[in-house]
């Protein structure tokens, strides 16, 4: 499965975007689960600022504690160990792999945690499973969702109407489910999960201040015209040139009107891997 699409791809401007990207915003519903001591592994970790917050949060002080990212790409691990070490990170280790064979032990880790990766996959369920295989019995596989449909915002804006429909169609042409977060809970139980294991909830990204409206209109604005999502939207016969500039202008209007609001909701759940 070497060949499926990342519909986002590692164009700066994504790679940017994700660097914005803590523990804390990002895997809320698992912090209360982590323990001086674990090992954790981030899967589909990009360029590692939510591994590196992990890592932080299982840190001993005495050697014990460690976080383990992984992605597909070189060039964002490459960008992950960077960081990391601008940081001073030094309880984290970041490799090249494909989360459909982990290179990795079964029962190697007490957590494996992925945020907004399975909505990419073609076999989110594989992927799972795969997951599930590297955690020890009673250690936690964690995962977070986006839900594209879900997302709203306001004022009205055609443009990112439009910019949402591209979307899903570029993600659905990958074999992927750009709706994940309603799928989540279905995925974990097919995967082989007992729902008696299973602590499922809810949280939203909010972008509504001067500040985070800006990041995520420009960074949008950027990525429509620039970015994979560009390449594939040409591609597909989806959007011309003139369209995807016409969406990344309305994206620079809706983050400079103050009365602006982006809702970004997400599915979390936390799965307890069973003893025997």
């Amino acid at each position: 499965m070497d060949s499926e699409a990342y519909s986002h791809g590692h164009h700066p401007s994504v790679v940017r975007t994700h660097a914005l990207r803590t523990a804390e915003d990002s895997a809320p519903h698992l912090i209360p689960h982590l323990r001086p001591g674990m090992s954790v592994l981030d899967v589909g970790c990009g360029p590692g600022t939510i591994t590196s917050g992990l890592a932080s949060l299982v840190d001993s002080g005495d050697g014990a504690g460690r976080a383990t990212g992984i992605d597909r790409s070189a060039d964002v691990i490459a960008e992950a160990r960077r960081l990391a070490a601008a940081n001073g990170v030094r309880n984290v280790a970041f490799e090249a792999g494909n989360v459909y064979g982990l290179p990795f032990e079964d029962a190697s880790f007490d957590v494996a945690h992925a945020h907004q990766v399975l909505h990419h996959l073609a076999d989110p369920v594989a992927a799972l499973r795969e997951m599930r295989r590297v955690v020890r019995p009673g250690g936690i596989v964690s995962v977070r969702e986006a839900d594209y449909a879900a997302m709203t915002w306001h004022p009205a804006a055609p443009e990112l109407a439009q910019w949402l429909r591209v979307y899903d169609a570029i993600s659905r042409s990958n074999g992927a489910e750009p709706n994940a977060g309603r799928h989540l809970l279905e995925w974990v139980l097919a995967a082989g999960f007992d729902a008696g294991d299973l602590s499922p909830s809810a949280s939203a990204w909010v972008y509504a201040t001067a500040q985070r409206r800006h990041q995520f209109g420009e960074g949008w604005a950027e990525r429509v015209r620039e970015s994979y999502y560009a390449d594939q939207a040409r591609d597909l016969g989806l959007a011309t040139r003139a369209d995807l500039e016409a969406i990344a202008q309305g994206w620079r209007r809706w983050a400079a009107d103050r009365r602006s609001m982006f809702l970004l909701p997400s599915m979390e759940i936390i799965a307890v891997v069973p003893a025997g």
